[in-house]
């Protein structure tokens, strides 16, 4: 496990680390991120540690860093509680802490996302190998590994996903990998798996690759329960998502360290907000702005803020009607989602 107390570095006095969250309309994801930064607490006792959700939920970002305040903290590390770089760690959360540090005078350094390491892999492996060990699955080369993430109308986050999956296909021998998600971008889980089922595998391990559960976990369940009925004679093994698995809180120090090193440098290479990338050109430059602002903490979205919300999207992603994509939504009732 990586320690801070382990490093020669000492780190400053009256310092607090924020963990900043989305938040969830699911009271277990919300307890399970509270779990991490419980976690997270106990590997550095002397440093005050906060969290705060950008919606949905309280504390908010801001009342969390109040809390930080009120302790005498006098400059904060802010850490996303996302798996990769997309709209709410590119610019939502960054937004709300500029405008906090603005307004309070607070200095506030960003960490970055839990991205790709070793230990990442290793946690999702770790969910693999557990249906491995019950199953008794073997050969491997004959199972079909599916990885679904959120999905984004960030291209790098989504191909990060991509690689991950590439990485465990790899590590275990899996006969094949595909990766699919549960909203935004392509292919969505339901059509996905119905491409990948014409590779001819009988056998398909599923790894919801998310953090926490939550509404998006349960859609890549229903989807694949759905798939799974039309498909009798293939066999679905449905993996867990990370939660807090030590390797998981590992990475979560890295990136406090890399804070305390100077090297908490994001991925602006193929960042669609800082680079010409293809087919999201006129996304360069775009306004960092927060999304969440009129829903912060707001469990229950009223029709107003619903339609205020609906007035304040991120930038129109440009695959919106792929065949493969949110289109095949529509012809889905509510429950089905």
């Amino acid at each position: 496990m990586i320690s801070l107390a382990s490093t020669k570095y000492k780190y400053p006095p009256n310092i607090g680390i924020i963990l900043c969250g989305h938040g969830s309309r699911d009271p277990q994801a919300v307890e399970e991120f509270i779990k991490v930064v419980n976690k997270l607490k106990s590997r550095i006792p002397d440093i005050p540690v906060v969290f705060g959700f950008l919606e949905f939920n309280r504390p908010i970002i801001s009342e969390a860093l109040d809390q930080l305040r009120n302790l005498g903290v006098e400059r904060v590390i802010a850490l996303p509680a996302m798996l990769f770089a997309a709209g709410h760690t590119k610019n939502d959360i960054p937004a709300v802490l500029n405008k906090y540090s603005a307004e309070n005078g607070l200095p506030i350094q960003y960490g970055r996302e839990l991205g790709l390491n070793s230990m990442m892999i290793g946690a999702a492996g770790a969910r693999i190998q557990e249906i491995i060990d019950i199953n008794q699955i073997f050969p491997i080369s004959e199972t079909l590994l599916v990885v679904a993430g959120r999905g984004s109308s960030d291209p790098d986050a989504n191909s990060n996903v991509c690689k991950i999956t590439r990485m465990l296909v790899e590590g275990f021998g899996f006969g094949w990998g595909e990766t699919v998600f549960s909203g935004v971008t392509f292919p969505l889980v339901d059509p996905g798996l119905r491409h990948a089922l014409r590779l001819g595998f009988k056998r398909v391990i599923l790894l919801p690759y998310f953090l926490f559960s939550g509404v998006l976990v349960s859609r890549v369940r229903n989807h694949s329960i759905r798939v799974a009925k039309d498909n009798p004679d293939v066999q679905f093994l449905n993996a867990s998502y990370l939660s807090d698995q030590d390797l998981v809180i590992d990475t979560f120090m890295e990136r406090l360290q890399e804070v305390f090193n100077g090297e908490n440098f994001m991925n602006c290479a193929l960042c669609k907000y800082r680079s010409n990338l293809l087919g999201f050109e006129s996304e360069v430059g775009y306004e960092q702005i927060s999304h969440h602002d009129h829903v912060e903490g707001c469990l229950d979205i009223s029709p107003e803020n619903k339609e205020h919300q609906h007035a304040h999207e991120h930038f129109p992603y440009p695959n919106a009607e792929h065949p493969l994509g949110p289109v095949t939504l529509r012809s889905l009732n509510k429950s089905q989602i």
